[in-house]
């Protein structure tokens, strides 16, 4: 298990030597840092509150963008405009608006190009910007996006320009209510050490979340895209003080570990400007047709539900409804705006339940899910992956096949099994997640296991 150190070109000549004891320090100070956020946001989960001024990309951009135009402007502490904390309000969705209804006709616009944006009350330690992009489907369509950049009130005391970690969001639903962006809860507590650590965080709501038409769920070739352009449109949005060429990384868990895992496999190709240092991925549905057998007849039968929806949602042609039963089109109708707590009431459920013919089984559905399965193109940067022993919604099995076959094509990638199930695992996860990315951001020697 060699510690490998990786070295990027563009910041060789600027690289500073760290003190062991002084990183000792700083892993210490991550650790009880992202305890104590963990706490503190489990008890109060942070809830944005919609602000009334919103700005089209046609129009003016506004003080709050004026401010921070240069190019060059710091974003220090001190930056920080006069925003009022709000207060945290547990268990409260941010209300549906039109922000979300995008401009028709969408104007053109290169991924990641912003379409409109608007500043929100603080988050916590960050400044809060809404913002609805331009994207890519899986089927090369041109979207448009909604997600949310935090920006820190901690100052980024490392080498370049601040960087910005693409957090990949874990199921939501696939309801328009369920975005992200309308309520960062249960992820928050994890969000929160990111950005005391003096990183960006930014946050996509991927594809028909919040905006017109289905959520494409755990559909790799549309989530990875949407993972990366929100990065661009970070930098491309000069209210944020976020500069382009800063390091990069993904990081996500089940729904969002595949989203990041994506992100990482898409991005040489699909955006090979982006200083990508590292993605940590955790849960990873890497084999859509392994998961669903897994998850047939079991507790998370409600997730393959949500899988079908989006596979339908990303690929009409795959017509789920010829295949539903009575039931199954019921179910579909009531369903399709449910979030993620609906699919307690679809445990131990299965599709002979729903179908007249078992959409699985079918060569164009079996085809779909081979686009989307994870392996092909092993992301050529540090990789952490880890996963639940116990794992009863993400099969184990397929995780691991996905380690053996970046290993095996050379990928240097850091592995953990964690003695637990689904929940958990996120949960004791974080803490390695953290440490993973403070070296790669400060490009320091991390454990390979391969």
């Amino acid at each position: 298990m060699p510690l490998v150190h990786r070295s990027h070109a563009s910041h060789a000549s600027s690289a500073v030597p760290k003190a062991v004891p002084q990183a000792g320090r700083r892993r210490t100070r991550l650790r009880w840092t992202a305890v104590a956020a963990a706490l503190t946001v489990l008890a109060l989960p942070a809830v944005a509150v919609p602000a009334a001024a919103t700005s089209d990309r046609s129009e003016p951009a506004g003080p709050s963008s004026t401010a921070a135009a240069s190019p060059n402007r710091s974003s220090s502490a001190s930056d920080v405009p006069d925003v009022p904390d709000v207060p945290v309000v547990p268990n409260q969705a941010v209300p549906l608006d039109d922000f979300y209804t995008p401009p028709t006709p969408l104007p053109d616009g290169a991924n990641g190009e912003v379409v409109r944006w608007r500043e929100e009350p603080r988050q916590l330690s960050a400044r809060n910007y809404l913002v609805m992009y331009h994207s890519t489907n899986a089927t090369g369509q041109d979207i448009p996006v909604t997600g949310r950049v935090l920006v820190p009130t901690t100052p980024w005391r490392g080498e370049g320009p601040r960087p910005i970690v693409s957090v990949a969001s874990g199921t939501r639903g696939v309801g328009d209510t369920c975005a992200p962006s309308r309520w960062l809860d249960y992820e928050r507590p994890f969000i929160e050490p990111m950005l005391l650590a003096g990183w960006a965080v930014v946050v996509t709501d991927y594809e028909g979340l919040g905006t017109p038409g289905g959520h494409t769920y755990v559909v790799g070739q549309s989530e990875g895209r949407t993972v990366i352009d929100i990065v661009r449109a970070a930098t491309n949005l000069p209210a944020t003080g976020l500069q382009a060429g800063g390091r990069v990384a993904f990081s996500g868990y089940s729904q969002g570990g595949g989203g990041a895992m994506w992100a990482g496999e898409l991005q040489p190709e699909y955006a090979p400007e982006l200083d990508l240092v590292g993605v940590a991925a955790g849960g990873v549905p890497a084999d859509l047709s392994e998961v669903a057998e897994g998850l047939d007849g079991q507790v998370g039968f409600g997730f393959l539900l949500f899988a079908a929806y989006g596979l339908d949602a990303a690929y009409p042609e795959l017509d789920l409804g010829s295949y539903l039963n009575e039931r199954g089109r019921e179910t579909y109708e009531r369903e399709k705006v449910a979030c993620v707590e609906a699919t307690i009431a679809h445990a131990f459920q299965n599709i002979g339940m729903f179908t007249s013919t078992n959409p699985l089984q079918s060569p164009q559905w079996r085809a779909r899910l081979d686009e989307n399965r994870l392996g092909d193109n092993p992301p050529d940067v540090p990789i952490r992956l880890f996963h639940g022993t116990l794992d009863e919604i993400v099969a184990p099995g397929q995780a691991r096949a996905l380690r053996d076959e970046y290993c095996a094509a050379g990928a240097e990638v850091q592995w953990e099994w964690h003695l637990g199930e689904h929940v958990s695992t996120m949960v004791t996860g974080a803490p390695g997640v953290i440490a993973f990315l403070d070296r790669r951001f400060e490009d320091r020697p991390f454990l390979a296991h391969c």
